[in-house]
């Protein structure tokens, strides 16, 4: 064989699993037909964290008047944004081409032959396994115009700002891009077919965050969805929605889901099972129906996020070279939305924890961060803790508010060590802060 692992897709799974292959001395190839690190690296978590950075500066300035400071008509440059968003995914793609430096590397797209032979543009490889992580893509709806609107593989690189973009969607993208959107100033309106966004998250998370989208100017209409968009005369598009409308805009962005990218895979000439989406399947050592070819991250379809797809591929690695027995926990996986105010959460929502029979104790906060006291800000923040009232363990904890993703990665940690509500009773908190809150909620709300 040419290689011990052949890997399709340098994404984060991908990239993870051939780096750590090759540094327990397997020989392991590597083809990507895009960029290196994959869709987080390029239009992803990170452009779209450094977006979320540039969003939050216009609040900062205007909360700092209540702190003394003066600073003027802030003028913004969507040009300048883009291009230094740009100069740093360059970079990040350099390092994890550099991270692959004990691999070899074929550019362009590949396809399985059978199980063990891959082929890159007319030349084939053969292995002893090969692991397919060639993530997913974004969906559009099939609608008339559907053409005319962008999804988040376009909206790092647009060249001019939209005055007024039209988000459809209400999952991570929709919502997160509805606040970077307003933070810039742009007009936002985001439309969702359903009664509320962010659906399977606790109910009071996603009705909290609702109101205070609103409140920052974010036009949410839920309960509607676009039926059609026509471009006018002037450039713009029009939308046609099921309730209301129609409404115009510079810009529409469809934030719709994500499908397993698996077409044009050879897949099925190499007889590897997939489900009715597309998504290839696998077992709980990541293998499919074909012992020697493996498959992890968004393309399985299970659960997609970055530190997930991490995670399964050092466990395949480490399972095929180091001679280890892993496995990848999916309970207790923290969370994050990049929303303004940020929303992270942990573990069950009280839905959930009631559906899985728990009999259970809600301890909530909410209250006016202390920052916005002489802000003048009109934002509240969160805390909601969902405990099994029979043995007193913290089944799930939920923020929204400033900085909550990185609050919501420690009360991870705890939980994961099997944190009980007294354990957080009596942790003394760091004040003033927000999150000592958490660990003195004491009256139960329900």
């Amino acid at each position: 064989m040419d290689f011990d692992l052949f890997v399709i897709g340098a994404g984060s799974g991908g990239v993870r699993a051939a780096r750590m292959a090759a540094g327990f001395g397997a020989r392991v190839g590597l083809c990507e037909e895009r960029y290196f690190g994959g869709t987080c690296v390029n239009v992803g978590c990170v452009p779209k964290k450094l977006m979320v950075y540039a969003a939050g500066y216009r609040a900062h300035a205007e909360d700092a008047a209540g702190f003394g400071w003066q600073f003027g008509a802030g003028k913004f440059d969507w040009r300048t944004l883009i291009e230094n968003k740009d100069r740093e995914i360059e970079r990040l793609q350099g390092i994890y081409e550099w991270l692959l430096r004990e691999c070899t590397i074929v550019n362009g797209r590949g396809r399985v032959v059978d199980a063990h032979t891959v082929e890159v543009d007319g030349t084939t490889y053969t292995a002893e396994n090969i692991l397919i992580a060639t993530g997913g893509w974004p969906t559009k709806p099939e609608i008339p115009g559907a053409d005319l609107a962008i999804t988040s593989n376009e909206i790092f690189h647009l060249p001019e700002q939209p005055q007024h973009i039209v988000v459809v969607g209400g999952g991570y993208i929709a919502v997160e891009f509805a606040a970077i959107f307003e933070g810039l100033r742009s007009r936002v309106t985001q439309l969702y077919r359903g009664p509320l966004f962010l659906r399977g998250f606790d109910h009071d998370v996603r009705q909290f965050l609702a109101t205070e989208m609103r409140k920052s100017g974010v036009e949410l209409h839920f309960d509607t969805n676009v039926t059609a968009i026509r471009k006018l005369p002037s450039g713009r598009l029009a939308c046609d929605l099921t309730f209301g409308g129609p409404i115009e805009a510079d810009q529409v962005f469809f934030a719709t889901g994500r499908h397993p990218l698996t077409h044009d895979l050879g897949l099925e000439r190499a007889g590897v099972a997939t489900d009715r989406k597309g998504a290839i399947v696998v077992d709980e050592l990541y293998r499919t129906n074909i012992p020697s070819i493996y498959a992890v991250g968004d393309v399985t379809n299970r659960v997609n996020l970055t530190p997930v797809a991490l995670a399964e591929g050092m466990t395949v690695a480490r399972r095929l070279f180091a001679g280890m027995d892993p496995t990848v926990d999916y309970e207790l996986i923290p969370t994050a939305v990049f929303s303004r105010p940020n929303l992270g959460t942990v573990g069950l929502s009280e839905e959930a924890a009631v559906a899985a029979g728990h009999e259970v104790v809600v301890f909530k906060s909410d209250f006016r961060a202390m920052v916005h006291t002489m802000s003048g800000r009109d934002e509240r923040t969160l805390m909601k803790l969902i405990v099994d009232a029979k043995t007193d363990r913290v089944l799930g904890c939920h923020m929204v508010g400033d900085h909550a993703g990185e609050i919501i990665q420690g009360i991870a940690i705890a939980m994961r060590a099997g944190a009980t509500k007294r354990t957080f009773d009596t942790t003394i908190g760091i004040h003033p802060t927000a999150a000592e809150e958490f660990v003195t909620m004491r009256t139960p709300a329900s």
